[in-house]
């Protein structure tokens, strides 16, 4: 469910063009980077770590892969999901893949699942969105809610500490069937690409609580 919005307003297809512009005004927090630039996975996994370093508090980190496996375009962020379920991360919980997407029917269902199983969560809201020709490719990582269904004049309620937006294709008129036919192997990358930033962002995590655990370990005497 692609969305077009920034923090207080959801945005209207008349000034849907002007998405990475205006939207990088409205946020405190606004990275992004282009899928096929050099450590771009690198990139961003770092800019994760920063940011969620700053304010976890030792807060349950829950992904939110928002989308549908009946869309070629919407399926990036169960596609995220999937990819992350493989790969087992242990500092990560992971809610939307292929076989359980999380969509508009099951979306507040989700977000009252997530705020009742875990204490005080840091969600991070992942999911496609259009724009112009020029940012298809991009990601874009922002602080604040993220939108759902907003670009396609869907009432979604507004999930996430952080999001993540991946560019699929170029917004317009009819943008259902611009999401049918988008091509997968652009969402594939782009898909691979965020599952992989946050499965370093893992390891990170890993590496920093094996790093505290030790700097705490009481010396035998």
């Amino acid at each position: 469910m692609p969305i077009h919005h920034d923090t207080d307003t959801k945005r209207r297809r008349d000034d849907f063009d002007e998405f990475p512009l205006s939207f990088a005004r409205a946020q405190a927090l606004f990275f992004l980077l282009e899928y096929t630039e050099p450590f771009a996975k690198e990139r961003l996994a770092e800019q994760l770590f920063e940011q969620i370093s700053a304010v976890q508090e030792k807060r349950p980190i829950v992904l939110v892969c928002i989308g549908s496996d009946r869309s070629t375009g919407d399926s990036l962020g169960p596609l995220v999901g999937t990819f992350l379920e493989k790969q087992a991360p242990t500092h990560l919980h992971v809610y939307g893949t292929l076989a359980k997407p999380v969509h508009a029917l099951n979306l507040a269902e989700t977000i009252h699942s997530i705020q009742t199983t875990h204490y005080r969560p840091l969600v991070i809201a992942i999911d496609a969105c259009l724009g112009r020709l020029s940012s298809v490719g991009h990601v874009f990582f922002s602080e604040g809610p993220l939108a759902p269904g907003a670009g396609v004049q869907k009432e979604l309620p507004a999930v996430g500490d952080f999001n993540i937006k991946a560019v699929v294709n170029v917004s317009g008129f009819m943008e259902m069937m611009i999401l049918q036919n988008t091509r997968l192997h652009l969402v594939y990358e782009l898909a691979e690409l965020v599952a992989n930033s946050f499965h370093m962002l893992d390891a990170k995590l890993s590496a920093e609580s094996t790093r505290t655990t030790i700097s705490f370990t009481p010396r035998s005497m």
